[in-house]
C-alpha cells in the first residue's frame, strides 16, 4: 500500500511539472509556449534605445509610432553564419511579396540586431546584401545593454555566446504595433503564415451595413431560401 502511493504521488509530481513546462498542456515546447502566450494576450513591450543604419540614434518606441505601420520584427547579427541568412532569405521574399500586393504602405520589416559589435557601417553593409529596400526593410542595433536584455526577456529571445563570436539563439518572425504591442510570433519557415497574417490585419475594416441594409440583406435571403425549398 505504502509502495503504491509513493508511486502515486511521483506521479502526480511529474503531471504537475508537465503541466507547468507545457503552459497546461496545451504547448510543449518552450517556442511554442511563447507564440502560444502572445496569441493568447499580447504584450507591450519595453522602450530601447536603437542606433539605425541611417547613423540616427532613436528608440524603439519613437521608430515604431512615427512609422505608423504594422512591423514584423525578426533578432540577429550582421556576423551569423547560420539562422540569420535564412531568415535574411525568407525576409526577402516577404519584401518582394509586400510590393507585390501593395502592402508597403500598411506593413514593414525591421530587424533588429542584440550584437553590441554592429556599428551603423556594419549594419548598412548587412542591409546592401540584403538587397532591402529602406522605405520597406530597416535594420538598427540594441544599444543599451539593460534595455538590450529587458528587451530580449520581453519578446522570448535567448541569446547564447558561442565560439569564434557567434552566438546561438532562438528566431522567430514577431508582429509589432505601432504602439509597441507585440500581438503575434510565427514560425520561421513559414513565410505565408507571416504573410497572410499582416495581410488580414492590414485590410480595413468592414463597413456596418445600415438597418435598412440589414434588413434588405436579410429578407434576400429569406427568399432564396424559399426557393430552394420543395
Amino acid at each position: 500500500m505504502k509502495t503504491l502511493l509513493a508511486l502515486l504521488l511521483v506521479c502526480v509530481g511529474g503531471m504537475a511539472v508537465l503541466y507547468a513546462q507545457t503552459d497546461r498542456f496545451t504547448v510543449v515546447t518552450t517556442e511554442s509556449a511563447r507564440r502560444a502566450d502572445i496569441a493568447r494576450s499580447p504584450r507591450q513591450l519595453p522602450d530601447a534605445a536603437l542606433g539605425t543604419a541611417s547613423g540616427e540614434a532613436t528608440t524603439l518606441s519613437r521608430l515604431l509610432r512615427d512609422d505608423g505601420r504594422l512591423t514584423v520584427i525578426n533578432f540577429m547579427y550582421t556576423r551569423c553564419i547560420s539562422i540569420c541568412l535564412a531568415m535574411g532569405s525568407e525576409l526577402q521574399q516577404l519584401q518582394a511579396q509586400l510590393k507585390a500586393q501593395g502592402l508597403g504602405g500598411q506593413v514593414r520589416i525591421l530587424s533588429l540586431s542584440f550584437d553590441p559589435a554592429d556599428t551603423q557601417a556594419y549594419l548598412t553593409r548587412y542591409a546592401a546584401g540584403m538587397r532591402a529596400d529602406t522605405d520597406l526593410w530597416q535594420f538598427a542595433t540594441l544599444t543599451d545593454a539593460t534595455q538590450r536584455k529587458a528587451l530580449l526577456d520581453a519578446f522570448g529571445i535567448i541569446v547564447i555566446p558561442a565560439p569564434y563570436g557567434q552566438f546561438e539563439h532562438n528566431a522567430a518572425y514577431h508582429v509589432v504595433t505601432p504602439g509597441g504591442r507585440l500581438e503575434r510570433i510565427l514560425d520561421i519557415g513559414n513565410r505565408d503564415a507571416v504573410l497572410g497574417y499582416v495581410s488580414r490585419r492590414a485590410a480595413p475594416p468592414k463597413e456596418a451595413a445600415s438597418p435598412v441594409q440589414a434588413r434588405v440583406e436579410a429578407a434576400l435571403r429569406d427568399e432564396a431560401v424559399q426557393e430552394m425549398l420543395p
